[in-house]
């Protein structure tokens, strides 16, 4: 299943040479995910409040392939690529079009009360379709 949300780029996005910056693809792909988990029926505020956990990235592997520009339409793609009972792990590529400029593979973990690691919650387990 991949889950595509699109955004524009806007003046705000982009560097002194009218490019994105760098770690904006950063936040893009955060909306992303954001967007991702919404759309799973997760209620991140709820799990916050109800249960204490947060999601929080453990690790980013990413390559910047080619530039986005002011204006531009993109697409973010999130995939899941593997799911543990303490992590996940996920594929997002921004695109223009069907060229790929930037693509990461992002590890997640749960947070419980305190900023310690906990088990993935069994809704959000049970969205992505694990027993």
């Amino acid at each position: 299943m991949t889950h595509r949300f699109p955004l524009r780029v806007y003046y705000e996005d982009t560097d002194l040479a009218g490019i994105v910056y760098y770690a904006n693809y950063l936040k893009f792909i955060e909306r992303g995910r954001s967007e991702w988990v919404r759309d799973l029926g997760v209620d991140q505020a709820a799990l916050k409040a109800e249960a204490g956990i947060v999601f929080a990235v453990r690790r980013v592997v990413a390559d910047y392939l080619s530039p986005a520009r002011y204006d531009d339409k993109l697409i973010v793609e999130t995939v899941l690529k593997a799911l543990t009972p303490a992590r996940v792990v996920l594929d997002q590529r921004v695109l223009r079009g069907e060229a790929v400029l930037f693509a990461a593979e992002v590890t997640l973990v749960a947070l419980g009360p305190g900023g310690r690691a906990a088990r993935l919650p069994a809704e959000f387990r049970r969205a992505l379709g694990a027993p």
